[in-house]
């Protein structure tokens, strides 16, 4: 390598090593040691240097490209679940290199620019929103939080969905849905015309501040789990969920509406607990109606954002337990990045009338 670099400097100069040319661009410098990592163990360099002409070693800046390449690979590892301490075995085994874990770490960094660009990238009009939260376990003050990642996913006009927000908070308080929530706003999020998102208090409150008057909807599938906890006898669970069923899939509001009303009357008197409650919290999770036929199916839940939380879920088991905040939140972000680049290049999810 030496030698080549020498040969190479040559080339570069247009002349050799006291060598007269008419054709000489430049002088040689001496040399400069340097310690290259290989398969074949360390390698004691001599890099040639220059004057008056700019030259690196090819040879090398192959080296710097791969060592470059490694991080990202590394990064990328990470990325997909695999631990620090099977990413040091892995480059260990491939590269022949003893990398710590807190290298390992330091090489996820790599992706935080690109990541911060993406979650902070200009919006635009969003006329549907869909939000949730998952918590993962994070050290945080020298002991273990369950920390709270926020989530956000948009369609846009075109009728494409979009992750449109994530971030990572010590818990689902109002004062951080509506930190997230005018982040959303401050990047040019408008045309919001409904928000569908389960019946968390801080979300609620937080949604009303930034959101007043957008038409809520209250996420079904979560409204079916509560009414369970209002049943008296489990016997009566069937019929419960039956009936709910029967207010959800009803054609129009108005059959909805009268499908509710059949249900309070019928509980009554077996379930007083049970009817009251569906009086006042079944018409939340009925906004949907208010939307064209073909839309309602794909409002009525968060469950799309559930099937994205699970393929979190997924890569985040692997760690178990996160050191900080801002680790948590690279890995939720690359994962939801690939997620939102597979929906934006694929089909529209719903298909808005043209006027």
């Amino acid at each position: 390598m030496n030698e080549a670099m020498k040969l190479e400097r040559a080339e570069a100069l247009g002349a050799g090593p006291y060598e007269r040319s008419a054709e000489r661009r430049g002088y040689a410098n001496g040399y400069k040691s340097k310690t290259v990592n290989s398969r074949l163990g360390r390698l004691e360099l001599r890099v040639p240097q220059t004057r008056d002409v700019e030259f690196y070693p090819s040879a090398l800046e192959r080296g710097e490209r791969s060592e470059r390449a490694l991080k990202l690979a590394v990064a990328e590892m990470y990325v997909q679940g695999v631990s620090t301490r099977k990413v040091a075995a892995i480059t260990q085994e491939l590269c022949g290199l003893d990398v710590t874990s807190s290298q390992v770490s330091r090489a996820t960094a790599v992706l935080d620019q690109e990541l911060d660009s993406w979650r902070n990238r200009p919006l635009g009009r969003t006329p549907y929103l869909i939000l949730d939260a998952r918590y993962e376990k994070v050290r945080h003050g020298g002991s273990v939080r369950d920390c709270a990642v926020l989530l956000a996913i948009g369609i846009t006009p075109d009728g494409k969905r979009s992750v449109v927000g994530v971030s990572v908070s010590l818990s689902e308080a109002e004062v951080h849905w509506r930190d997230f929530l005018s982040s959303l706003i401050a990047r040019g999020m408008h045309g919001v015309e409904l928000i569908v998102s389960d019946a968390h208090e801080g979300l609620k409150a937080a949604r009303k501040a930034c959101f007043n008057g957008v038409p809520w909807q209250r996420c079904q599938f979560h409204l079916q789990q509560n009414a369970m906890q209002y049943v008296p006898k489990i016997t009566m669970r069937l019929d419960v969920a039956a009936d709910l069923r029967a207010v959800f899939n009803a054609p129009d509001r108005k059959e909805a509406d009268r499908q509710l009303d059949l249900a309070v009357d019928t509980y009554e008197k077996s379930a007083p607990k049970l009817a009251e409650w569906m009086r006042d919290n079944v018409p939340e999770g009925l906004a949907v109606f208010e939307l064209p036929a073909a839309h309602r199916r794909k409002l009525r839940t968060t469950n799309q954002l559930e099937r994205l939380n699970k393929e979190i879920k997924r890569r985040t088991r692997v760690a178990t337990l996160f050191p900080n905040e801002a680790s948590l939140l690279r890995l939720a972000s690359a994962v939801l990045v690939e997620t939102s680049e597979e929906w934006e290049t694929g089909r529209a999810y719903i298909k808005f009338e043209t006027k």
